[in-house]
């Protein structure tokens, strides 16, 4: 099945969907061009063939753009937000299908994404876009509560905060600031400002989806059994099939394409996640790329093909054939960072993984590194992944596994311990040119 031109892979350097789709491309025979996300001096050093630093597109276009010239390329692909609206821009400069950039940076704004819905009727929160400099004092007195602040560019609930009166408002307000500043040399324009939004009640599910020609196709639907209703909204279970009645999975299907008509998304992998209430569904967010995280390796298609291979295929022009999840349900329980400070040991994998249901269990933070949880972190401990007859099976098998495992995490690190660069005196290399380890059972780590 191989082609004559490979697919061009935009990866972050720490991209956890990397892998994935690099096994899905080896799977199907295709080839894949990967420029990751890293300063040319960066790329030299490592010996990168193509790299690029997306939050400059100014500078990373004409690199991958001349590069992709001189070497024909079938398709642009991006693994995660931070390559999303470079993708767009490299296709529409080689005329290649894709989002336009319009659509695609829609896709990433929440202040651009809130206008799109509202001018479209789409159900979504009320939102206004903030300076970081704004006036708290006033702000605070004329708001109505609950509202919800989030920066404007970030993913993964980072940053994301709920305030229920004017003071939680003013702190959360000075917290999401601080982290929109820390931020700012991936957010562009909008690195100093923030959204204050309504904050909308309601069961929380994630959709995933293919768009061909403007028209969706629904993959899944997740509902996310953990409540998120703040202060802060870091998730934990996803699981698969919903237990939604087929009629709000009809309703929440609607708006999802509603939405994706808004933001002008045509073509390739969605992301959406809604609430729903009495009302009905709201759009929280939409991406237009796959779910993030290693979440996807829960969904499994007719002839075992991996969410990855249908997006590939999408893009390589290939047919896609029957896209019927498996008939097991399948769940994910993102591990969640219980404090700040160093992971210094992982214990009881062993009962964990011989919960009845447990399919496996990764422990992405690496050892002896920091840890942040949410609002501020933007990663999990690791991921625990199950299946079994029926959705409430998975849940109960995650819950059970996730109660067998004990993280060490120690509170502060002796200066003499403090974090180093290896004996080459260089930094260590991005996670996308590593294999990925994997802790399990007994904490040996394995490839």
């Amino acid at each position: 099945m191989t082609t004559s031109k490979p697919i061009l892979l935009l990866t972050g350097a720490r991209s956890y969907r990397h892998n994935a789709f690099l096994e899905a491309a080896h799977r199907l025979e295709l080839d894949v061009l990967e420029v990751v996300d890293l300063p040319r001096e960066l790329a030299d050093l490592w010996r990168i063939p193509l790299a690029a630093p997306f939050s400059q597109p100014e500078l990373a276009l004409p690199i991958i753009v001349e590069y992709a010239r001189q070497h024909p390329v079938l398709a642009v692909l991006a693994t995660d937000d931070t390559g999303s609206l470079l993708a767009a821009q490299v296709a529409a400069a080689l005329g290649l299908q894709h989002n336009s950039p319009q659509a695609a940076a829609a896709a990433r704004n929440k202040h651009l994404m809130r206008q799109l819905f509202a001018a479209a009727g789409v159900p979504s929160p009320q939102s206004t876009r903030y300076d970081l400099d704004t006036d708290l004092a006033a702000l605070a007195a004329q708001l109505r509560y609950p509202v919800v602040l989030k920066p404007l560019l970030l993913s993964g609930s980072r940053g994301v905060i709920r305030a229920n009166n004017p003071a939680e408002f003013t702190a959360a307000f000075a917290r999401t600031a601080a982290i929109v500043r820390d931020a700012s040399g991936q957010a562009g324009a909008d690195g100093h400002a923030l959204l204050v939004e309504t904050y909308v009640p309601g069961v929380e599910v994630a959709l995933e989806g293919l768009l061909f020609d403007g028209q969706l196709t629904v993959l899944a639907l997740f509902d996310k059994p953990d409540p998120l209703e703040g202060p802060f909204f870091e998730e934990t279970i996803y699981v698969t099939p919903s237990r939604l009645p087929p009629a709000v999975q009809a309703q929440t299907a609607g708006v999802t394409a509603q939405a994706a008509a808004a933001l002008g998304l045509r073509v390739g992998p969605v992301h959406a996640e809604l609430r729903i209430n009495a009302d009905g569904p709201w759009m929280v967010e939409m991406a237009g790329r796959s779910i993030g995280g290693y979440c996807s390796q829960t969904l499994r298609f007719d002839l075992d093909r991996s969410l990855e291979e249908l997006i590939l295929r999408q893009a390589a022009g290939l047919d896609l054939g029957p896209l019927n999840l498996a008939s097991q349900a399948n769940g994910v329980m993102m591990i969640p960072i219980p404090k700040a400070g160093y992971l210094r040991h992982v214990s009881g994998l062993a009962a964990a993984q011989a919960v009845t249901g447990i399919d496996e269990i990764t422990i992405s933070a690496p050892l002896h590194n920091p840890i942040v949880p949410l609002p501020e972190g933007a990663s999990y401990l690791g991921f625990i992944f199950a299946r079994g007859p029926d959705p409430a099976f998975v849940e109960a098998a995650l819950r059970t596994a996730h109660a067998c495992l004990h993280f060490d995490i120690e509170d502060g690190l002796p200066i003499a311990e403090a974090p180093h660069l290896p004996v080459s005196g260089q930094p260590d290399p991005p996670l996308a040119l590593l294999s990925r380890t994997t802790l399990r059972l007994d904490g040996a780590s394995v490839p």
